[in-house]
């Protein structure tokens, strides 16, 4: 009896699906990470296909971490990660393309603060109306939104208050830029960008992840979409 018996018809039609794109809707605890798990060892075990060839995206460490384990313990070699340290590992090679040195920092929520505090401070901005909260928070989604500030600004005309965010936006990009640090929302975008700009660096990537699987898909937003539809494009 092989391992794949165990799953039902639906389960054995996703599992067994080879070629091109397949969405997979289930509800929880119906075995969407056996499916998961089971495809992966389908592909290397019947059509041969290698781990180095085959990537699994999750949203959390803890589904990577558990995914990772349930997937070595078939066949070892496949990547299995979260978007964001994804996008780390890609960048630590490559980020040196987009004008940033290779040894980047990572900023976390406090530094983010701490950083639109003196930003705020320096364009003498009322942060009774203009949160520094509200702030970081408008330009985490323009990020997720792949927006620029160049973008927003134009977005933003004749409002005063967008304005406003548009020239923390400006200022908040340029002291990153400056300080060599990427915030959690950069990783992803500037990743995008990375593969938008260098075709090598992205033939490289397509060419290695020739079967992409993402845990949880309805939770992806525009730049994480953008991520995998770029990376996904060439097969």
């Amino acid at each position: 009896m092989s391992k794949y018996d165990l799953l039902n018809p639906e389960q054995k039609e996703a599992v067994f699906h080879y070629e091109g794109p397949l969405l997979i809707l289930a509800g929880a605890g119906s075995g969407k990470t056996r499916v998961l798990t089971h495809r992966v060892a389908w592909l290397i075990e019947e059509k041969q296909v290698n781990p180095w060839n085959i990537m699994a995206i999750t949203f959390t460490n803890k589904a990577a971490g558990e995914m990772r384990d349930r997937v070595e313990t078939m066949l070892g070699g496949v990547w299995v990660a979260t978007f964001h340290s994804t996008c780390v590992r890609i960048l630590r090679r490559y980020i040196d393309r987009l004008g940033y040195d290779n040894s980047f920092t990572i900023y976390d929520t406090d530094d983010q603060k701490t950083l639109m505090k003196d930003i705020c401070k320096y364009l003498q901005i009322d942060t009774k109306v203009f949160k520094e909260r509200n702030l970081l928070s408008a330009i985490s989604s323009a990020k997720n939104e792949m927006i620029t500030p160049e973008e927003y600004r134009l977005k933003a005309e004749g409002d005063f208050g967008r304005q406003k965010i548009a020239t923390v936006y400006e200022e908040y990009e340029k002291q990153m830029r400056a300080n060599n640090a990427l915030d959690f929302d950069d990783l992803l975008l500037k990743a995008v960008q990375l593969f938008q700009t260098q075709p090598d660096v992205l033939e490289y990537y397509q060419e290695r992840f020739r079967y992409i699987m993402v845990d949880e898909y309805q939770d992806t937003n525009t730049v994480q979409f953008q991520f995998v539809s770029i990376l996904a494009a060439k097969y």
